[in-house]
């Protein structure tokens, strides 16, 4: 089973309430999901090669499972 780390974070209330219409719209996502493809995407956007960084961008693109070829971060 992957390893999760569980991170505690305040943002903006407007911020907030977008995600929160965008996940009432999609179903399919929740929040977890949107926070850790935001990250992967930002981490892939900014130059980041590592395989588990990239395996996570492309999951929250075509909405795959990165857990199951899971590869330990190096960035």
């Amino acid at each position: 089973m992957p390893a999760h780390v569980s991170v505690e974070n305040q943002m903006p209330e407007d911020l907030h309430r977008a995600m929160g219409v965008f996940i009432e719209e999609h179903p399919q996502w929740d929040q977890y999901r949107l926070v850790q493809s935001a990250i992967a995407g930002f981490l892939f956007q900014q130059g980041c090669k590592d395989r588990a960084v990239v395996q996570h961008y492309l999951s929250g693109l075509f909405h795959r499972d990165a857990g199951s070829h899971r590869v330990e971060p190096s960035c």
